[in-house]
């Protein structure tokens, strides 16, 4: 029921006259409230302030709504509600509204924003090698400008909620990401990655991003991070870090699946290699990919420009020459400009889960070592399969000029060194 601020009873009877109205403003302390509002009600929350407006009406008495609601800016309705939240219990912590008051979200009034916000942060995601986290080198004003252009109305604090509350983003101080200097191009390269692996998994076929992993000593050494035990019994491992000559170090190469957030490690003992980088990929292939993807014509391969996988190595390239003529897949290879190998999907999707869960851990066999990352799973649903390569991958094979020559390479028209397709022989 509407209320009238000047009814003498509570109800709509008995109205006062224009006269009586006049008095009765005159007998209200305008300067009270208006310091009291000023000190502390126009800091207090959404609730808080139609309590204090609503107390403000009922101490003043009959026309104080009037004046309260010109002191505060607060619409008489508003503090009606805050008289009625006066008379009923405390609201559950964190709420300043009953359940149901408001507005929906801007997120399900528009059901279209949240992934139009993604599909513009993708491109410039950055990711924490150690750390499960995602910032974006685009900041909220600029998002929200691109998705106005989208048809989306949005401020950019609405922007930033979102991509903490949604997306999952967080903002980060300052970190060493860059290796070397800028490439006038990196930008650029970034954009490109990102439309050729969004084109593939529009057409369903297999996107991977592959890397090297730290290289990790096998025994009893101290690893980084901390577990649950009991107090005073911490786990006793070697002072020095000195390589154990018997168990020697554990390679992980990495292969992940951007579409089925799905992973297999192969954990090497001997070198890092281009052999052994491929050799893992075709693992990859055989054990879980083309199940997934059983029609596929095209592989998009995704890495950084240096190791094992590097743009300029002869060898990976033999390698997936190879890789193509025995699954008969044409291989697109992207690789990240210099200085960018940390924004690599499978560092912040993959490596950075897998040093988590065996933080605290002492990695004293190479076994433990395919176990854990085997295990390594995250609420997202990542799957890892992992496996022990013991072959020998000997470093320093010279490629002959004639089989380089045979390679079906084909670089593409925007950086070719970066950018190419090996297509299977016939």
């Amino acid at each position: 029921m509407n209320r009238d601020p000047w009814a003498c009873d509570g109800s709509t009877r008995g109205i006062l006259s224009r006269r009586e109205q006049s008095y009765v403003l005159s007998m209200i302390d305008r300067d009270g409230i208006r310091l009291r509002w000023e000190t502390l009600g126009c800091k207090l929350d959404e609730r808080e302030q139609r309590l204090f407006a609503a107390n403000e009406v009922q101490a003043a008495g009959h026309g104080a709504l009037v004046v309260v609601s010109e002191i505060t800016g607060l619409a008489r309705s508003t503090i009606n509600r805050g008289e009625d939240d006066l008379d009923e219990g405390p609201l559950p912590e964190g709420r300043v509204r009953r359940k149901g008051g408001g507005p929906k979200p801007l997120s399900e009034r528009d059901p279209t924003l949240v992934p139009d916000l993604q599909r513009h942060a993708e491109p410039a995601t950055m990711g924490d090698p150690v750390r499960p986290l995602k910032w974006v080198s685009k900041s909220p004003a600029k998002l929200a400008e691109a998705l106005k252009e989208d048809g989306h109305e949005v401020s950019p604090n609405t922007v930033a909620k979102l991509l903490e509350e949604k997306l999952e983003y967080s903002r980060q101080f300052n970190r060493k990401t860059h290796e070397g200097a800028s490439h006038p191009d990196r930008n650029a390269q970034f954009e490109y990655i990102n439309r050729r692996v969004k084109a593939l998994q529009r057409r369903g076929q297999p996107v991977i991003s592959v890397d090297t992993k730290k290289k990790e000593l096998v025994g009893n050494f101290r690893n980084g991070g901390c577990e649950w035990r009991p107090a005073g019994d911490p786990l006793e491992v070697r002072v020095h870090d000195f390589q154990d000559p018997e168990r020697g170090k554990a390679i992980p190469y990495g292969v992940y699946d951007l579409t089925n957030n799905e992973a297999w490690v192969s954990v090497g003992v001997d070198h890092d290699t281009a052999a052994f980088a491929v050799q893992t990929i075709q693992r990859w292939w055989r054990k879980m990919g083309r199940k997934r993807f059983p029609d596929a014509r095209e592989l998009l391969v995704t890495a950084d420009g240096g190791g094992s996988n590097s743009a300029r190595c002869k060898l990976w390239k033999i390698a997936l020459q190879e890789f193509a003529d025995e699954t008969g897949l044409k291989v697109h290879v992207c690789h990240f400009p210099p200085g960018t190998s940390k924004w690599n999907k499978i560092e912040h999707r993959l490596f950075c889960h897998i040093t988590r869960n065996w933080r605290g851990q002492p990695l004293d066999e190479l076994e433990i070592i395919v176990q854990l990352i085997g295990r390594t799973t995250t609420r997202e649903g990542l799957k890892v399969k992992a496996a022990l390569d013991r072959r020998n991958y000997p470093k320093g094979v010279k490629v002959a000029h004639d089989d380089f020559a045979a390679i079906q390479l084909q670089p593409a028209k925007f950086h070719g060194d970066w950018n190419y397709t090996i297509a299977p022989r016939s």
